[in-house]
């Protein structure tokens, strides 16, 4: 995925190098993420996205960012924040928000996979998009999280003003049902997921 909107949209106190594979001569400083998280202690395994980064304040370091899935149409790159010490690193559809200062100090975005990333530059936003919902983080980390949008799979459009229409699927009708997120609050109106159904659906209690 293009990340190159977003640094358009912000200047980053930071450079960064997306590489083919370890540097040769690792940096003194090297973090690997995630953290230590229950769940997923195997995900190097998978392979992982390395990146060198070179803050303006501090010393340059390694990032070996564990990749959430491997398949191809899983998006990975690197991303400007409106923070500018912030990056967003993405890998194999998981994202971490890393401070270049303090990088270990890192957070891993609960919306998993993230399929794409909108920038919306008037309200200092990356907007995450997911399988069945959207995240949202700002200046001052994680802004919103909108409720779940769609059975399976969302479609966004363009940003108008201060919303962002899309269409989420309703496994009922098999149909895709128009929404509107407020990038302000990420409330939503519309959308192909709605509740009343009795049961367990992909592990989502309704």
């Amino acid at each position: 995925m293009d990340g190159r909107e977003s640094f358009e949209a912000w200047r980053p106190e930071w450079r960064v190098e997306v590489l083919g594979a370890p540097p040769l001569i690792a940096p003194v400083r090297q973090f690997t993420y995630p953290m230590q998280i229950a769940g997923e202690e195997d995900a190097l395994a998978r392979g992982a996205l390395a990146v060198m980064v070179h803050p303006a304040v501090g010393g340059s370091f390694l990032a070996t960012c564990a990749l959430g899935f491997t398949a191809e149409a899983m998006p990975s790159g690197a991303f400007a924040c409106a923070h500018a010490e912030e990056i967003c690193l993405l890998a194999g559809g998981y994202a971490y928000l890393v401070n270049t200062r303090r990088p270990e100090a890192c957070a891993h975005l609960g919306l998993r996979p993230v399929v794409e990333v909108k920038v919306v530059r008037e309200l200092g936003l990356l907007v995450f998009v997911g399988f069945h919902a959207m995240a949202a983080w700002g200046r001052d980390g994680l802004a919103w999280e909108t409720k779940r949008l769609s059975w399976e799979g969302v479609r966004v459009g363009e940003v108008v003003g201060e919303t962002l229409n899309g269409f989420g699927w309703d496994m009922r009708t098999d149909k895709d049902v128009e929404f509107v997120v407020d990038l302000r609050t990420g409330e939503h109106v519309g959308g192909g997921f709605r509740g009343g159904v009795v049961g367990d659906f992909y592990g989502i209690e309704i």
